[in-house]
C-alpha cells in the first residue's frame, strides 16, 4: 500500500475510497472511463492560442501574455505543475513587464480536462496572485468543475506515478 502523494490534505474518507480504487487495480479503468479522451495541443504554438482563447473569453482587461509554453523542468514531485511569472523591466524610459505561463509537459499527453484545469488556474493569477477565496471563485468563474478536476487530475497523478514503477 503506496500512499497517495498527492491527496495530501484531503479527508482521510475520501483518500481511503482513491487507496481501495488503487489496491483493487481499478483506478486505470475509472481514468480511463472518465476522461477518455487527449487533446490536441501539442505544441507550445498551439498551447498560447489554446490559452490565449481562454484569457480573450474570461480575461480579456488582464496584462497581455508575452509567452506560453510546455516546460519539461515543470515537475509534480517538486510542486509545480504550472507557473505564471511576471516580470517588470526599465528599458530607457519605459517601464516594460513580460507575463509568462509554463504548463508542466506531462499535460502534453494528458486528458484536455486537466490541461484546461491547469490553464484556468494560471491565468487566474494573472488577477489574483494569492490562493485566496477570490482566486479559486475566479477559477471556478472560468471552470465550473475547477475543483473535481483538481483531485481528478491529483488522482491521475499517482495513478501515472503508480504505472511508470510497473
Amino acid at each position: 500500500m503506496t500512499p497517495l502523494r498527492y491527496l495530501n490534505g484531503y479527508p482521510p474518507a475520501i483518500v481511503a475510497q482513491a487507496q481501495t480504487l488503487f489496491d483493487q487495480g481499478k483506478m486505470g479503468l475509472w481514468m480511463e472511463k472518465r476522461y477518455p479522451h487527449g487533446h490536441g495541443v501539442q505544441t507550445d504554438k498551439a498551447l498560447y492560442q489554446y490559452v490565449g482563447d481562454f484569457k480573450q473569453r474570461y480575461l480579456k482587461n488582464a496584462p497581455a501574455l508575452s509567452k506560453v509554453l510546455f516546460d519539461n523542468r515543470q515537475n509534480p514531485v517538486k510542486g509545480t505543475l504550472g507557473t505564471n511569472t511576471f516580470v517588470s523591466r526599465v528599458q530607457g524610459g519605459k517601464l516594460k513587464s513580460n507575463n509568462e505561463i509554463r504548463i508542466a509537459t506531462l499535460f502534453r499527453n494528458g486528458p484536455e480536462d486537466f490541461l484546461r484545469m491547469i490553464v484556468v488556474h494560471e491565468l487566474a493569477h494573472l488577477k489574483e496572485k494569492d490562493h485566496n477565496k477570490a482566486f479559486y471563485q475566479l477559477c471556478c468563474h472560468m471552470e465550473p468543475d475547477y475543483h473535481q478536476l483538481e483531485f481528478d487530475m491529483r488522482l491521475w497523478l499517482n495513478w501515472r506515478e503508480r504505472a511508470e514503477k510497473e
